[in-house]
């Protein structure tokens, strides 16, 4: 690696790192009913801790995926495409997340649910929320392609993941908003499973060079109808195999809820995700 790789190289991380405490700022600036640091330090929230942590990392899986487009023939305009491209991410993670919350959660309020009632399943849920999108943007923003294609699969992935989730909750034997609501976490860490598993599908069919609409649109399809019909199958696989002899649902509905229950359904997704992109 030669000097000016090496310098370049840190020039890239100066700007991601501005980027990064921009996509903090934005945070701060939707979120006002709280103060960060209150909630973390003084009050020890768990809640907001998951939801920030899944939005910080939602931010910089965004930050990646415009990092990873193509490079132009002078740094100044890698910074400066960086730069416009990051803050688009940013913007996007915000108003998807944001939308998610309105269609899939549209019976809480998430803010009160995470700062007035601590309710850690609504933040492990928020923070893979963000997560998930964080994913769909990168997926969208990477590779060579306009603005518009990019704002395309961005849209489309976004409708996706909502029509994941919304099929996750009526496969599952259970009212999904209600266990929720009472602070059921196990149920909470599964479906947080299930929005970045899908999210990191969504990935893989929006990421690299934009071809022909017709031939991204059909990859694009192909993976999201994938992801979609391997949701359920992917659940009966954990309940049947991953855990023989004993009921999924009643190992997270009981009156103690089994978190590893709904540690070993989540990472089914999450490994479901990665088979796919590896094999399909």
């Amino acid at each position: 690696m030669s000097v000016e790789q090496i310098l370049t190289g840190f020039v890239y991380l100066a700007v991601v790192l501005v980027l990064l405490v921009i996509g903090k700022w934005v945070f701060d600036l939707l979120h006002r009913r709280f103060v960060l640091r209150t909630e973390l330090i003084e009050r020890d929230n768990l809640a907001v801790a998951a939801a920030v942590a899944g939005y910080y990392l939602g931010v910089v899986i965004v930050l990646a995926g415009v990092v990873s487009g193509p490079a132009s023939f002078s740094l100044l305009d890698d910074v400066i495409g960086l730069t416009i491209f990051g803050l688009l991410g940013i913007v996007l993670l915000n108003l998807s997340a944001w939308i998610n919350d309105k269609v899939v959660f549209r019976q809480f309020v998430i803010e009160r649910e995470i700062v007035e009632d601590r309710n850690v399943g609504v933040g492990l849920i928020e923070g893979g929320n963000y997560v998930a999108m964080g994913l769909v943007t990168a997926g969208a923003m990477s590779g060579e392609g306009g603005l518009a294609s990019g704002l395309a699969f961005w849209i489309g992935g976004l409708v996706a993941l909502l029509v994941a989730g919304l099929l996750y909750d009526r496969i599952t034997s259970y009212d999904l908003h209600d266990q929720i609501e009472r602070g059921n976490v196990a149920v909470a860490i599964a479906f947080a499973g299930v929005l970045v598993g899908f999210g990191n599908i969504i990935r893989l069919a929006g990421e690299g060079d934009f071809v022909s609409w017709n031939a991204s649109l059909t990859e694009f399809g192909y993976y999201t109808v994938v992801g979609l019909v391997l949701l359920p199958l992917v659940r009966l696989f954990a309940d049947k195999v991953l855990l023989p002899g004993a009921s999924l649902s009643d190992e997270l509905l009981q009156d103690s809820p089994n978190l590893g229950a709904g540690v070993i359904e989540a990472t089914t997704y999450l490994a479901a995700s990665m088979l796919i992109g590896l094999t399909l």
